[in-house]
């Protein structure tokens, strides 16, 4: 198993940090104890990739403790001579990480700072980081850059890469471009005896965002919240002549940069973007001028959401100094980090390189391991999901974050233009996604007949049937019934009956289940749990907790826990007496008869069911006792309250409620639902799709 990867970027600005979080995304699914470690630090102050990849994922050593020497340390050391100090320090340092790591990713030095910047006196970059990897024991994946190459030209820079590292010494695993320009056709291999993949220019990765600017512009931010920061810009305009002609020259991301006395430009400009005539990123406003107070009025009644910024500078020094602006992933630009890896994924045999790095699965499954397993296989087998709530902020923005990472074609209802309005004014990108109105749409009248059908016995008609499916639930699980869609999330605005009443009257339950559940997946620390039925049945009686504990025995299976099932009870085996024990015993049983092969132990109480030690005291030959990974509760009242009770004092994760035992896949989200969770809970609905 290769230990240890080194990133090695070949040039200045190859965008070498989109790779490094690939393979850590990667790694992530695949080892419980990652590393990162980056040799020399060459920024003053924290490093924002290094940042990022400490905080995103749960690696074994602190930002502290996760890079060699500073470049100030490596100039003194190499300036007195001792270069093979500076080696010995950095290699020490290494070791204490991978020491504790199964795998570890290193991110090379840069060349337009690292050793190379100090003068004649620093060694080459590329020496440097082929001389690190070999005594780190690494595999190296160069990256070399696209832009403004040929095909021709790529594949030699892919060849020189390979051939310059290999005559160091150093092992190559394969070969990434990164940042080819579109349309360029990419060689299969170069001519290299190692893959080669390239990633391709996004814009979304490469622009900096409005707040990368204002940092390094050092501007006065006066209007603009947390969203218009994060808007990228992926152009410049200069706002100096009068207004048709600087309106002209507006573009889709463009940052408008002007006198602050211009308020004639400032208003036209917000205008256009208001009307949806342009989409503008920000304003930036020169010669430390704040604009005139009425202005400034009108502005905000025009409620753009941008951002508008002051700084001192005129607007050429301006203008200049946001042209050498470098996009940099880090914590601050969570909308980068999805686009990266979404580019990463899709360009990267990512199946490949983990063989070529022949990393072992751990048997261990932390919570990132388990999220992230989610997003890799719902985006193995892609399916078509509609979420009914299209103006929610949180499922616009999980939206953009869906399609970019490729976990599932979307289609969002509403009104198409609110949708896009709301879209531009929080500055995400949804193109891909199929917009569709319950109002208008011509799937209107086919569905309402479809429901006055189904509920006819129920005294439905066809008049009422229509005004019923502009609900945009009953709209989205009639898409579901009808195959126009694989499934359906949404209860971010909605309660969770809204949401699964539709389901329980269209889509109904499969046919050797008679009552629908749900589950929750509790992110323990080390593994991963089902809760079931912690949000949808009352008080099921025996037949039904039969049924709950056999549906949640196949969700768990289905997400590749190995189902043992604890039938949970304040009592366990004979110990107790009581109707409510008599029930789960009741309820075993009937598990036991449908499923023989099934582990399955209860009454039970959930410390035998969890702990070995208790377990074997109370039950010591059980199959499930002490290892149980599905907990069915005796009643909503329990479960709930237990679910949440670990989620708050365990420090767990709950993704769920899960709904188990429909014909197709609908699921509810909490209210107080993140865009994280939302995009979670759309992978498990796109994985149950895909088992169906």
């Amino acid at each position: 198993m290769a230990g240890s990867v080194y990133v090695a970027g070949l040039a200045p600005g190859v965008g070498k940090g989109t790779v490094a979080l690939g393979v850590v995304e990667l790694l992530s699914r695949r080892v419980a104890r990652i590393g990162v470690f980056r040799p020399l630090l060459s920024r003053t102050g924290d490093d924002p990739l290094l940042t990022l990849l400490t905080e995103r994922y749960p690696v074994m050593a602190p930002y502290a403790e996760s890079y060699g020497v500073t470049l100030a340390e490596a100039r003194e050391l190499v300036a007195d001579g001792k270069w093979e100090e500076l080696i010995s320090r950095i290699v020490e340092r290494y070791r204490e990480v991978e020491r504790r790591c199964a795998s570890v990713v290193v991110i090379g030095s840069d060349f337009a700072a690292g050793p190379a910047a100090g003068g004649d006196e620093m060694p080459r970059e590329l020496g440097f980081n082929a001389r690190l990897a070999t005594e780190f024991g690494s595999v190296v994946l160069p990256v070399v850059s696209g832009e403004g190459r040929t095909t021709e030209s790529l594949a030699a820079a892919a060849r020189s890469a390979y051939h310059s590292l290999v005559a160091l010494d150093a092992t190559v695993l394969a070969v990434i471009a990164n940042r080819v320009p579109d349309g360029l056709e990419v060689p299969a291999d170069a001519g290299l005896p190692v893959p080669m993949w390239a990633i391709p220019e996004v814009a979304a990765v490469a622009a900096p965002t409005v707040a990368e600017v204002a940092a390094a512009l050092n501007a006065t931010v006066i209007t603009g919240g947390e969203g218009a920061l994060d808007r990228d810009v992926h152009d410049y305009v200069v706002g100096a002549a009068h207004v048709p002609a600087v309106l002209e020259h507006l573009t889709d991301g463009a940052l408008m940069i002007t006198p602050g006395d211009r308020a004639d430009l400032l208003v036209a400009a917000s205008a256009a973007h208001a009307a949806g005539n342009v989409t503008l990123a920000g304003l930036v406003l020169t010669l430390g001028e704040f604009p005139d107070r009425r202005a400034v009025e009108v502005i905000e009644r025009l409620n753009t959401g941008l951002a508008m910024l002051v700084v001192d500078a005129d607007s050429y020094h301006t203008i200049a100094a946001a042209g050498r602006i470098e996009a940099r992933l880090s914590t601050g630009t969570p909308r980068k980090v999805e686009a990266a890896l979404g580019a990463f994924e899709e360009s990267v045999d990512t199946a490949a390189l983990a063989r070529l790095l022949d990393v072992a699965r751990s048997s261990r499954v932390t919570p990132l391991m388990f999220e992230n397993d989610l997003i890799d296989r719902a985006r193995a087998e892609r399916r078509h999901l509609v979420l009914p709530e299209g103006t929610d902020e949180r499922i616009l923005r999980a939206t953009e974050t869906l399609l970019r990472r490729g976990v599932a074609d979307l289609t969002l209802l509403g009104d198409p233009a609110e949708i896009t309005r709301r879209a531009r004014e929080i500055g995400v990108a949804i193109g891909d996604a199929r917009l569709v109105d319950p109002e208008t749409s011509e799937w209107r009248d086919d569905f309402a007949e479809r429901y006055a059908e189904l509920r006819r016995k129920r005294g439905v008609t066809l008049d009422l049937a229509y005004d019923v499916v502009r609900d945009v639930n009953y709209f989205g699980t009639l898409m579901v019934a009808a195959g126009l869609a694989d499934g359906m999330v949404s209860g971010a605005n909605h309660t969770t009956a809204a949401t699964i009443r539709p389901a329980f009257e269209i889509i109904k339950t499969v046919p050797e289940v008679s009552v629908a559940s749900s589950v929750f997946f509790m992110l323990l620390a080390d593994r991963v749990l089902v809760y079931g039925d912690c949000a949808v049945n009352p008080d099921p009686d025996a037949a039904q907790l039969a049924d709950i504990a056999l549906s949640s025995a196949r969700t768990a299976a289905a997400f590749g826990i190995e189902p043992r099932v604890a039938m949970l009870s304040y009592s366990t085996g004979s110990s107790g007496a009581g109707a409510d024990v008599e029930k789960v015993a009741a309820a075993t049983a009937v598990v036991r008869e449908r499923q023989p092969d099934l582990p399955v132990e209860g009454p039970i109480q959930y410390d035998a069911a969890v702990d070995p030690a208790v377990a074997a005291t109370k039950l010591p030959d059980s199959a499930v006792a002490g290892k149980a990974t599905v907990f069915v509760f005796p009643d909503l009242n329990t479960g709930n309250n237990t679910y949440k009770a670990v989620q708050r004092s365990a420090g767990a994760v709950a993704v769920g409620p899960v709904m188990q035992g429909l014909r197709r896949p609908v699921n509810d989200l909490s209210r107080g639902a993140t865009v994280k969770d939302i995009v979670n809970t759309v992978a498990i609905t796109a994985i149950q799709a895909a088992a169906r």
